[in-house]
């Protein structure tokens, strides 16, 4: 791929998983990889966590199906697109039954300006280490606005009102040493959080922001990130912006519920059945906590 083509590529809204792969396989399965339920001797991927691909497969691409690099690229390549790109009759399924809906860049920025004026007097350091979460995210709209989310139009650097873009702008305009620049992009990166449901809309989540990192490597030194940066941060998103149940803290539909029939004897020595609905507990999220540098429950001190 020549430079024009990367640039072009980077530079599109609905990211190229192929163009991943190929150039960056260890990127692709980062942004695939479920933190939480991954251990050292097995890799677990995030789920689909809802029915809008299983006309492509009812088993691979069922709710609480793994997504697999081979689902995503090849024939399957163009299957996960940012709403904006989704049909309209696409985009109001999705409002019905998960209550999908995005929010206008410049609301954003009013919410986003109203946060952040707290932080005006912030020192550099302080200000990129700031601890900010964005719940049920999607596609990350105020972590990263890439794109307007209603046209899908690229936006431009200046215009970016996401926190992260807020951390990032700000260093690449008073930072000029590249190991200090990474050093505290990192850092912007470890103190930025976000959760989503469905498995496509996190995806895309930890795709814009990747390639965030991407464009603002590239506006401060007009090259592109060598492969080990770019895999560096990636391994941070993974860990940052995380499959989550908002409402009970738990890997979406890990909740199980069993019809557990028992048997009761009666007064009058006649056998009654009883059956009662048994509620298995999901899986607890866990995230990183980067200052010591180790995994935990993300409820931690909310129960």
């Amino acid at each position: 791929m020549s430079t024009t083509d990367e640039l072009e590529e980077h530079n599109s809204t609905d990211i190229s998983e192929d163009a991943i792969w190929e150039q960056y396989p260890k990127i692709l399965d980062f942004l695939l990889i479920d933190r939480t339920k991954t251990t050292p001797r097995k890799i677990k991927n995030i789920i689909w966590a809802n029915e809008n691909y299983v006309k492509f497969g009812s088993a691979a691409y069922a709710p609480t199906s793994e997504m697999k690099r081979e689902l995503i690229t090849g024939a399957m390549g163009k299957i996960i697109k940012p709403r904006a790109l989704k049909s309209t009759e696409t985009q109001k399924k999705r409002t019905r039954d998960k209550a999908e809906v995005f929010t206008p860049t410049w609301v954003v920025k009013l919410q986003n300006d109203e946060v952040d004026k707290n932080y005006a007097q912030d020192d550099l350091e302080t200000y990129v280490g700031r601890k900010w979460l964005e719940i049920t995210c999607g596609e990350a709209p105020y972590m990263a606005t890439r794109y307007d989310m209603e046209t899908g139009q690229i936006i431009s650097l200046d215009e970016r009102v996401g926190f992260v873009d807020r951390k990032l702008r700000r260093i690449n305009s008073e930072i000029d040493d590249k190991a200090e620049w990474q050093r505290l992009v990192e850092s912007a990166y470890k103190s930025s959080y976000g959760f989503e449901w469905s498995g496509d809309s996190l995806f895309l989540a930890r795709e814009n922001l990747l390639y965030t990192y991407r464009d603002f490597y590239f506006d401060k030194w007009s090259e592109e990130p060598l492969a080990g940066l770019f895999e560096d941060i990636a391994k941070i998103i993974s860990y940052n912006v995380f499959q989550m149940d908002g409402l009970k803290y738990i890997i979406p539909l890990s909740e199980k519920r069993e019809l557990v029939t028992t048997v009761q004897l009666s007064l009058f020595e006649d056998e009654e059945s009883v059956e009662q609905w048994i509620i298995k507990p999901g899986k607890r999220v866990k995230i990183m906590n980067w200052e010591l540098d180790k995994m935990e429950f993300f409820d931690k001190g909310v129960k």
